[in-house]
């Protein structure tokens, strides 16, 4: 029985479904939309959605852009609840793009000794995690749909390879 009922042998995977769906990737990379629209206030997923005529989110990958340059790559399985919760989450889960950038910006040993969640609770790294929101919400997003579990996984370190987002995607399990 196949992973995850991909139908697909990994040799079509890397030879044809991939490169398709970097296809479909690079046309949305060529109509992002502002990260902006994903935390207007008032604003929920579902208006989000209906926004882009879906009854639900979906699963995907999205690709976070600044000017022409791609910087980050991610998946979910719910790709516009995602997208609101990397500007407007509150806590290093929501917004661990923001917290990965805020991070990087306190070099020093005491910082990172921290937890997570001490981190979140000091004030200087406070104010570097709201800076880094501010941050992302300058940027463009493009994403697509994926339902395949199996592809999705494998599609996210093709495509930050493929537009070399090393500086901010990282694969290291925790």
């Amino acid at each position: 029985m196949p992973l995850h009922d991909c139908p697909h042998t990994f040799e079509q995977l890397a030879a044809e479904v991939l490169p398709t769906h970097m296809q479909r990737m690079r046309e949305a990379l060529a109509n992002a939309e502002s990260m902006e629209n994903f935390c207007k206030s008032g604003v929920g997923i579902k208006t989000l959605l209906k926004n882009k005529e879906r009854h639900k989110d979906f699963s995907g990958c999205y690709t976070l852009i600044e000017g022409n340059n791609p910087i980050y790559v991610g998946i979910s399985r719910g790709v516009i609840g995602r997208l609101k919760q990397h500007v407007c989450g509150k806590t290093h889960f929501d917004a661990s793009l923001a917290f990965r950038i805020a991070m990087a910006k306190h070099p020093d040993q005491a910082v990172k000794k921290l937890t997570r969640s001490e981190a979140m609770q000091d004030t200087m790294f406070g104010t570097s995690f709201y800076e880094a929101q501010t941050y992302l919400k300058t940027l463009t997003a493009a994403f697509i749909e994926i339902t395949n579990p199996l592809e999705l996984y494998v599609f996210e370190a093709y495509c930050a390879i493929e537009l070399d987002t090393h500086q901010w995607n990282s694969f290291e399990t925790h």
